[in-house]
């Protein structure tokens, strides 16, 4: 794994000659080296269908390219970082949520509606991260923001997960996506917790779950 974690909040990557990362602007902290910074306009390593993709997605955090040869601190906003590994499955997260990501993964955008049908597109709009979301796919490794921490969830056939959708952060593997509501006699009367819809995520994988429900 190219990232270190320094602290709950901030992450260190090593950078060699011939390979490159990506970061939000704004994510470096500090670095050694001889390292360069370049605004990205493709998108990510999914070149420039990925950055149409994500323009019409409305997912356009600006990138930036990160080559050379040294360390990079990265944090952003004093939000709790969590570092992924993938070993060649998918990882959906939204993109205001990726603070850098190994030169190595694939970028693309996925439409909601295409996992989970007509309620992954309710879903989209109920938790306010639009229709799309932002995939990674390969080999490497990423670094994700949530508020208070995240904790890693396993998803089976036999015991899907449900989770509250402004407490979602990403997941991975072969999973579906559902929006359920949770409506019962305290919510009718008005004493309800507020939680009146649930993210039920079934298959094989991992969902991660930050610890608030507050939005970056």
């Amino acid at each position: 794994m190219p990232f270190t974690a320094l602290n709950s909040r901030m992450v260190e990557a090593r950078i060699a000659p011939g390979q490159r990362m990506f970061s939000q602007r704004g994510a470096m902290l500090a670095y050694r080296g001889e390292v360069t910074f370049t605004p990205n306009i493709q998108g990510g390593q999914g070149g420039l269908g990925s950055m149409i993709g994500r323009r019409v997605a409305g997912e356009a955090t600006p990138l930036m390219t990160v080559e050379g040869s040294g360390t990079v601190m990265f944090g952003h906003g004093g939000h709790h970082v969590h570092l992924v590994d993938l070993t060649g499955d998918t990882l959906y997260v939204e993109a205001d949520r990726l603070l850098a990501f190994d030169g190595s993964l694939t970028q693309g955008t996925m439409f909601l509606g295409s996992q989970g049908g007509v309620m992954g597109m309710v879903r989209g709009q109920a938790t306010g991260q639009g229709l799309f979301t932002t995939t990674l796919q390969g080999h490497g490794s990423a670094a994700v923001m949530a508020h208070g921490g995240v904790v890693e969830l396993p998803i089976t056939p036999q015991r899907p997960v449900h989770v509250d959708p402004q407490a979602y952060v990403a997941h991975r593997g072969e999973v579906r996506n559902r929006l359920s509501t949770a409506i019962g006699w305290r919510e009718l009367i008005g004493r309800g917790s507020g939680e009146a819809f649930q993210l039920e995520l079934s298959g094989q994988g991992t969902v991660y779950v930050q610890a608030s429900e507050e939005k970056l």
